[in-house]
């Protein structure tokens, strides 16, 4: 163990496609060709199936036993480091994902329903659904949720529609045309609004890290739709004149979205409604300890004040006096679906059982522990040398992310963030998340510890990030080379954008490889 740190190398199998694997034949399980009886009640299977649709060769498919499989997928996931290691990925709010909620949803009452079918069949889905719709409206102090978009781009897009109904419905429509935001915001607040018909405002940043009240009251006017702000923002810093700002909007028409994105640090102890927010979203992938996945399953939680509520997406679910539940499709939604349905209900489960589960008091703990986690790492970080804090003029304590720089340690041994986030995994831990671009910040890194991880965790991987930056001195190569201890070096990104070498398909694979028999 070295300085404290585990010996770690990844397996490496070299393991084919799948499609590559197995033989003719080769099963792992064998199913009868004809219960007995079955042929003399239906005659022959085959004329079930519409003659232009049957298949005029077999499917080609893997052809391979259980353990064959089993095998390859325990390769694979050998083969990669996952989310069970220690990952700290800012503004993404990595958390850990209870397998009692996984298996849940994978059972028959959930996976195999539809929403079409009728509703006194989807009773205790609905009752969730609504149930979760409640509690937020508590933590929010918004008076409804919807669940329909699929992540928080969707939920943003579903504001900025909203917003144009609002305005449409009111009859001005063609004079507000402005939606302001920040430079810090999330690059989905700007690119929502402007796929929904707007001119963006972005306000830059100012001494104080976030964009003054006069700022602010230089631009709105009754040309304003909407302000879409993140607060605290992705360098950890709260505004603490958001009130003011909402009143400044509303003054001139416009209404007010809180984009809950960094929501770990504030939950239980702010009401978006009571600091004036006409609507908010949360995501559920992210803080209600759902998995993020790979870009999804994701669900973005959108919730708005009763006067917004008629332009809501739907379906809704709503309950009714014999305490059953119904889906009510509203005939004056003034607004565009973002999805179909009533979003991705799975995620909607596992976030319900994580606010159960926690409670009241739970949620407001877990807002604790995600403060003390990034302000004891931060205070770690900062002891490295080359590791400094964005905006460090600003010396305050941070919220429940910091956005740190390496670009003292760049400056002095041309090692970059890059070179770093690519060494971090040949220690077994996940590399870190770097920041949204444009990089304002130079050589960034945003960790992101929330409630979950251990003492020992934060650490292991502070350990990680020194152990690194003093390799950056002695032995800068070592860390300009990386990774060493991983299946691949570094994946070759030059075909990416090449039609004629990347394959999402086994037949465009083979026919692009020289495969075709």
């Amino acid at each position: 163990m070295k300085n404290g740190l585990r010996k770690y190398h990844a397996a490496v199998w070299d393991e084919p496609l799948v499609m590559e694997m197995g033989a003719t034949g080769r099963r792992g399980q064998l199913f009868p060709v004809d219960e007995p009886g079955f042929g003399v009640a239906v005659d022959e299977v085959t004329d079930l199936i519409p003659e232009g649709m049957r298949r005029e060769r077999p499917a080609e498919l893997p052809e391979l036993s259980e353990p064959d499989v089993l095998r390859h997928y325990l390769h694979l996931s050998q083969e990669v480091l996952g989310m069970m290691g220690i990952s700290l990925f800012g503004t993404c709010t990595m958390k850990y994902n209870p397998r009692v909620t996984e298996a849940l949803t994978r059972q028959p009452f959930v996976a195999e329903t539809h929403p079409d079918q009728d509703v006194e069949t989807l009773q205790g889905t609905l009752e969730i659904i609504h149930g979760l719709d409640r509690m937020l409206r508590e933590l929010t102090g918004m008076d409804q949720f919807v669940f329909q978009p699929g992540g928080g781009a969707d939920a943003a897009f579903l504001h900025a529609t909203v917003t144009r109904a609002y305005h449409e419905a009111r009859g001005d429509l063609a004079q507000r045309r402005e939606i302001i935001t920040t430079v810090q915001a999330h690059p989905c607040n700007p690119a929502t609004a402007a796929a929904a018909g707007f001119e963006v405002i972005n306000l830059p940043l100012e001494e104080e890290g976030y964009a003054s009240v006069e700022a602010l009251r230089s631009v709105a006017s009754e040309r304003t739709a909407a302000l879409m702000v993140n607060n605290p923002d992705d360098i950890g810093i709260y505004n603490p004149h958001i009130k003011e700002w909402v009143d400044i909007v509303h003054s001139v028409g416009g209404l007010c979205f809180y984009d809950h994105a960094n929501y770990n640090g504030v939950m239980g102890r702010i009401r978006a409604r009571e600091l004036g927010f006409d609507a908010c979203m949360m995501m559920l992938h992210k803080t209600f300890g759902a998995p993020k996945a790979g870009g999804g399953p994701a669900v973005g939680a959108y919730g708005c004040s009763e006067d917004l509520a008629p332009y809501l997406t739907t379906p809704v679910v709503t309950k009714g006096e014999d305490g059953r539940y119904s889906v009510k499709v509203s005939e004056q939604a003034g607004s565009t679906q973002v999805r179909e349905y009533l979003g991705n209900i799975p995620v909607v489960i596992k976030a319900y059982a994580w606010l159960r589960a926690l409670g009241a008091a739970g949620v407001k703990e877990a807002a604790d522990l995600s403060l003390l986690a990034n302000n004891y790492m931060e205070t770690r970080l900062l002891q490295i040398p080359g590791v400094t804090k964005g905006l460090p003029h600003l010396d305050k304590h941070r919220m429940e992310m910091t956005r740190y720089s390496l670009g003292e340690l760049t400056e002095e041994t041309g090692v970059t963030t890059l070179d770093v986030q690519n060494r971090m995994v040949d220690y077994g831990v996940d590399a870190f998340w770097l920041s949204h671009e444009p990089w304002f910040i130079p050589e960034p890194f945003t960790p992101e510890a929330g409630e979950m991880w251990s003492v020992e965790d934060l650490d292991y991987w502070v350990d990680v990030i020194a152990a690194i930056c003093e390799e950056a001195r002695t032995d800068p190569d070592l860390v300009k080379t990386a990774p060493h201890n991983q299946p691949i070096h570094r994946v070759a990104g030059t075909g990416l954008d090449d039609p004629e070498r990347w394959a999402t398909t086994w037949r465009a694979y083979r026919r692009k490889n020289g495969l075709e028999s």
